[in-house]
């Protein structure tokens, strides 16, 4: 049988790691799956990897990605630049994946896969809306670039997914931001009755290895891609202080006093990110996973078991 070779790009990020994991698991399990690994830099000992082959290259340097799709059937595009300034972020974000889109089209790959993200529709509040809801209005450097990066995709006929907050193993921005909210303003915000969509990381890679190998299911297009149910906060903040990542609270705080505290005491995170997290910004999700025929798992709730000893780790370091 002749394997299903799928580009990823993106195959030591966060979302990658896993995407890559699953995909060399299809392969254990008896389907005939390669994977063509691009990353800035290969992991030590792993230019060998069974089932896989390392390419080393950059979407800041199109040129770089030269030869990267040849032979394959898919395009998996995670790479992606999440912070930095509009130059930074152009580079990477428009101009890579107009860079590897070309050279899948080139290569005659059929069939694109681009991870996006909810931010491109810029502040809420957001209760549940369908794709397109309301118009995207990104306020960051990062969203603006993402979003010009999936019209890129999609006039090459692209799957595109966007997922809201991504929680699990590797999570580097959404439970380090609560906490740092947490030592900032250590109350329920607004009562903690907001909601918001979310993904665990391995439920996310389940969906994006269903739809790369099994392309033919879905139509391009745009796809919200979190979890069906959306979280309150106050569920989510609980069972991270059960699980000992983050401190317990007490007490409610209005919208208006979080604020008027979160200015009071300096950090990293911005007001529009502490809304981001805090206040109702869920999206309609249920439809790609009927697509994919892919279940969405029990939720990110339950899935932060598994991931609890890696953020305890990381957040004592930090």
């Amino acid at each position: 049988m002749k394997p299903m070779r799928v580009l990823l790009t993106g195959a030591t990020g966060f979302v990658g790691r896993a995407v890559l994991r699953l995909l060399l698991r299809e392969r254990a399990d008896g389907r005939a799956v390669e994977v063509r690994a691009v990353a800035r830099s290969v992991p030590a000992g792993r230019r060998e990897s069974a089932g896989v082959e390392w390419m080393p290259a950059d979407l800041s340097d199109p040129a770089s990605l030269d030869g990267a799709a040849s032979g394959a059937d898919v395009l998996v595009h995670l790479a992606c630049r999440v912070d930095g300034g509009v130059p930074e972020c152009e580079r990477t974000n428009i101009g890579g994946t107009r860079a590897v889109v070309e050279e899948a089209r080139r290569a005659g790959v059929r069939h694109i896969l681009h991870l996006s993200t909810a931010a491109v529709y810029g502040p809420g509040p957001h209760r549940g809306i369908p794709v397109d809801g309301v118009p995207p209005a990104p306020v960051s450097a990062a969203s603006r670039s993402r979003l010009a990066a999936e019209r890129i995709a999609l006039d090459a006929g692209a799957v595109v997914l966007r997922p809201g907050l991504v929680l699990g193993t590797g999570d580097r921005w959404v439970v380090p931001a609560l906490g740092e909210l947490l030592r900032r303003v250590p109350f329920r915000w607004d009562g903690g009755r907001g909601r918001v969509s979310a993904v665990a990381v391995e439920d996310l890679a389940r969906l994006v290895t269903a739809l790369a190998t099994a392309p033919d299911t879905v139509p391009s297009g745009v796809f919200h891609a979190s979890h069906p149910t959306p979280v309150h906060n106050r569920d989510l903040m609980t069972r991270l202080a059960e699980l000992d990542v983050l401190s317990p609270v007490t007490g409610d705080l209005t919208w208006e006093q979080c604020l008027a505290r979160l200015r009071e005491v300096p950090g990293r995170i911005s007001e529009r990110q502490f809304a981001l997290l805090a206040r109702d910004h869920w999206y309609e999700s249920e439809e790609i996973w009927r697509l994919a025929g892919c279940a969405p798992g029990p939720g990110p709730l339950d899935r932060l078991t598994e991931a609890a000893p890696w953020y305890r780790a990381h957040l004592a370091a930090g």
